[in-house]
């Protein structure tokens, strides 16, 4: 017995050493395996072009299988005809599923902004997804069922068709790519009426074999007689009356038996549910189509309505709808600003640099300045589109603009408006010297010339406030730009020294100083709102906290010799 006492004592011991031993391995594997970094593997980027391609592949057969699947099934020499060929393309199809499975399991997502590459982390979200057991359901091998029902049974294959979220994925990447939207829409509406149409042809062509060919007017006629037996026949019979019953025109022979009753009814039921949804969303689509230019109409009646109130010349009239109507015609009726708000400031900043940078860069006291400036200013032009014979500008104007010519001609013209003197095309400026208001300028801030458009022309604007914001943060390139200025006025004869060198005027300082002033004004003004609305918010809170301290405080106890209530005093009685 002590023997056999031992014996235990001894197993026990090393079978818990064993246990000890096996569960510090286990540890330390997961130990290794946390202090390890996670596999990264090549992954696809879901908006990169990749995967918009993978995407065009995959469409293929599931548009593949949509479509001939039905019409092999309800045509029987569609299927014994071809028989090998739609083996072979089945197999492909099938290859090209499970690629797709493979592939989801590569393509990335994104976490904290940035892509996940971890291979485990991509395959486990995937199998996680209702797509997966989906994509699951349509790789079951059904093609073994070929050897129990026979080669004449494509309808086995229908669970083929549960990847059509592929196919619309597809369009929808499509519809945010393409520059033409609503013809995409419109495509896209059409294929899938097409479709039900196919569909609907070949049940309406499965349901008269059931019930006889040809043993009434309603059913399809009898294949024996050689003009309805060919194959491009049947379909195109079924394709009509599947179009004349959907679309509800009728002109179709009436049905005769119960059945035929009941898969009518359906079909126009079927019909006027689909084509409801389908005539709402062709409205919507021209709608959308037509908005930009209803706006645009809208804007037109209420100048006309304005004139016509107002009693403007005829003249004037026509001058100002041959406006409207070159802006129309050459899309630049469009607003940049209210198009560009929904983005953020840094794209925006981009594509203002992409169309406008270059030709901010063409004026002179520009050409050297920082790159943050001429961003500045960048966002700051504003286009401006000028008829035949409109003055931009007249001699003795206050200069509070500059100008740049995207597209057009202007003229400087004599006081009579005819003599030209130069002409000014694309990439020329004028202006910039009376916006920087130069002390020692013979001329000013007073315009010099005068510049008329002689066609219709594309101009930039930059105002005088909008520069000298910019260039309050930039204070070495204002005196830079000042510089230049006075370098230009000097070469052209138009600067006065003895002013020039003169201390600052006392007009300008207590400009400044006014300007200082009404800024001061208004930061008092936004601190003290703010003041009030951190003093609002911190009250709340303060009640919220105490609320919370009551609810989450436990009862008092009167056991407790500590909580018992004081005894009562005289003042408490009373």
């Amino acid at each position: 017995e002590r023997k056999e006492k031992k014996l235990k004592e001894k197993e026990e011991k090393e079978k818990k050493e064993k246990e000890e031993k096996e569960k510090k391995e286990k540890e330390e594997k997961e130990k290794k395996a946390k202090e390890q970094p996670p596999k990264e593997i090549t992954v696809i980027d879901p908006a990169g072009n990749t995967y918009y391609h993978w995407l065009f592949v995959i469409t293929v057969p599931v548009m593949y299988n949509w479509t001939l699947i039905i019409a092999r099934a309800c045509f029987e020499e569609l299927q014994s005809d071809y028989l090998v060929f739609w083996f072979f393309v089945d197999l492909l199809s099938d290859l090209v599923y499970l690629a797709d499975m493979v592939f989801r399991t590569r393509t990335g997502y994104l976490e904290q902004g940035l892509l996940v590459k971890d291979e485990q982390k991509l395959r486990d979200r995937y199998i996680k997804s209702f797509q997966f057991k989906l994509d699951l359901v349509s790789m079951i091998p059904t093609d073994f069922l070929y050897l129990v029902f026979g080669l004449s049974y494509p309808e086995i294959r229908l669970n083929k068709l549960f990847r059509f979220n592929r196919m619309l994925e597809f369009f929808q990447r499509t519809e945010t790519r393409t520059n033409y939207p609503n013809v995409l829409r419109i495509s896209n509406l059409v294929m899938y009426i097409v479709i039900i149409i196919h569909w609907n042809a070949c049940l309406y062509y499965s349901f008269s074999k059931a019930i006889g060919f040809g043993s009434d007017r309603f059913v399809y006629p009898n294949p024996k007689d050689p003009e309805f037996g060919r194959l491009v026949r049947k379909y195109a019979y079924s394709m009509y009356w599947s179009t004349l019953t959907l679309t509800t025109i009728g002109e179709t022979p009436p049905p005769v038996e119960n059945s035929e009753y009941f898969f009518v009814v359906t079909d126009f039921l079927v019909g006027v549910l689909i084509f409801a949804t389908i005539v709402g969303n062709v409205g919507s689509m021209i709608t959308n189509m037509n908005a930009a230019r209803a706006d645009f109409q809208a804007r037109i009646d209420a100048i006309k309505q304005y004139m016509s109130f107002r009693k403007v010349t005829k003249d004037l009239e026509k001058r100002v709808i041959k406006w409207f109507d070159f802006l129309w015609t050459n899309k630049k009726a469009v607003d940049e600003r209210e198009v560009l708000k929904y983005l953020p400031d840094k794209l925006r900043a981009e594509i203002a640099i992409n169309v406008h940078l270059d030709t901010l860069k063409k004026v002179r006291i520009f050409a050297d300045c920082e790159a943050g400036l001429l961003v500045e200013l960048v966002l700051k032009l504003q286009p401006q589109v000028y008829s035949p014979g409109d003055y931009i500008c007249k001699k003795g104007d206050i200069g509070r603009e500059m100008y740049i010519i995207k597209e057009g001609k202007l003229a400087v013209v004599a006081d009579d408006g005819i003599k030209q003197f130069v002409v000014l095309s694309d990439g020329s400026y004028f202006g910039e010297i009376s916006i920087l208001a130069i002390k020692g300028s013979k001329a000013g801030n007073r315009r010099t010339a005068n510049i008329r458009s002689i066609g219709y022309s594309d101009l930039f604007c930059l105002s005088k406030d909008d520069l000298m914001e910019a260039l309050t943060e930039y204070p070495d390139a204002k005196a830079m730009l000042e510089e230049k200025g006075r370098q230009i006025l000097m070469k052209d004869g138009l600067l006065d020294l003895e002013v020039a060198a003169q201390g600052p005027d006392p007009k300008e300082i207590e400009e400044k100083v006014d300007r200082m002033t009404s800024s001061l004004d208004v930061l008092q003004t936004r601190y003290a709102r703010l003041l009030a609305e951190h003093e609002a918010t911190h009250s709340k809170l303060k009640h919220r906290v105490t609320r919370l301290e009551r609810k989450l405080a436990p009862p008092p106890r009167a056991d407790q010799p500590g909580d018992a209530p004081p005894p009562p005093t005289p003042e408490t009685q009373k």
